[in-house]
């Protein structure tokens, strides 16, 4: 059972964030707090196991108080906040300080099944995380030089953990490699500014993804949030297609979707990279693109925010390579300049492990 704490100042939307949460088995509302000086209090009591937590509140916002829980008492945190184009920045420096989801806040008169899924899901992901986990901080210098590139094109997936994770792999590449495409799971209207902190702590350019544009090498492709993105051929290079379209199983941009395009596509000219993240999107898009001669890794246990997505992939046998994320990007450097070991025809049920 995983225990929560509400914090939230409205009544109002503490007992709406509780009925959303107790239709779904295996978690229980334990408490509530109005502020978190009574948040504070309320889990050195309670103890539980996830603490979901408004920005907007009396006496210190949610940013201070999470920026102080994790340096003191580090705990799975979902933050529940009106999200939009103006409070993405707010989200992403959540993110940033350890919070391990964002959601948006439910409208005051009435849940939407679309949100009490986004936070069922998010709780149940902040149950499985592991917050103690520590991932290297982007350092002042980047020691990779770039390779000369044997691939047209590298391809990226995350889900929960992924906005740390991807930040760190992009600081530690160089940018003038083969083109980077990226797919996340984020709320929509996040993904551009996201794409914008990328690009003001990285070498590359980063933008969210437009529907025909070409890839190019120093450029960081982000797939928009709330629509779904695949690569095509376009002559001797390859170019981006962004088109609307349901959720496949909860998610839009699917990773699944995006990997098996570079799979069909690219195949052997690419790299594919799956890293934390809960459930399983993404693990048979890797998968498929190692069935077409890509080199494949997924990020390692010890090193996942969740290690779901890395998890079913490496069943699957769909990473050629297992390693942690501070040695992904010396992966990625050895297999766009050809410097790998050469694929192998039978498809073991677990990656060579690295690093």
């Amino acid at each position: 059972m995983t225990r929560v704490l509400v914090v939230d100042d409205s009544a109002v939307y503490r007992k709406l964030i509780t009925r959303m949460l107790a239709a779904e088995p295996g978690i229980e509302v334990v408490g509530y707090a109005a502020d978190p000086y009574e948040a504070r209090e309320r889990i050195g009591e309670l103890k539980p196991d996830v603490v979901t937590l408004d920005v907007e509140m009396p006496r210190m916002d949610g940013l201070a108080f999470l920026e102080k829980l994790m340096r003191h008492h580090p705990i799975p945190v979902v933050l529940v906040s009106t999200l939009g184009v103006a409070n993405s920045e707010v989200a992403l420096r959540a993110l940033a300080l350890g919070a391990i989801d964002v959601v948006p806040k439910p409208g005051a008169d009435h849940a939407s099944d679309d949100t009490a899924v986004a936070l069922r899901s998010a709780v149940r992901a902040a149950a499985a995380a592991r917050v103690a986990s520590t991932r290297p901080a982007p350092g002042p210098s980047r020691a990779l030089h770039a390779p000369a590139a044997s691939v047209g094109l590298v391809a990226i997936g995350a889900s929960t953990g992924g906005t740390k994770a991807i930040e760190v792999l992009l600081h530690a590449l160089p940018a003038a490699m083969a083109p980077v495409v990226l797919a996340i799971h984020m709320p929509v209207g996040f993904t551009a500014a996201f794409a914008r902190r990328l690009s003001s702590v990285t070498a590359f350019d980063v933008h969210e993804a437009t529907d025909r544009e070409v890839l190019a090498p120093g450029v960081a492709l982000v797939a928009p949030a709330g629509r779904h993105l695949r690569v095509v051929r376009a002559g001797s290079r390859y170019q981006t297609i962004v088109f609307d379209g349901p959720p496949v199983r909860h998610h839009c941009p699917s990773i699944d979707v995006f990997l098996h395009s570079v799979a069909v596509e690219a195949g052997a000219d690419s790299v594919g990279v799956l890293l934390t993240g809960m459930g399983q999107d993404g693990a048979r898009g890797l998968l498929e693109m190692r069935t077409r001669g890509a080199f494949t890794v997924a990020e390692a246990e010890e090193s996942c925010v969740v290690f779901g997505m890395p998890k079913v992939a490496i069943e699957l046998g769909g990473a050629e390579a297992v390693a942690p994320l501070s040695t992904i990007p010396r992966v990625i450097c050895d297999a766009v300049s050809g410097r790998r070991r050469s694929p192998t025809r039978a498809l073991p049920t677990s990656g060579h492990r690295l690093g």
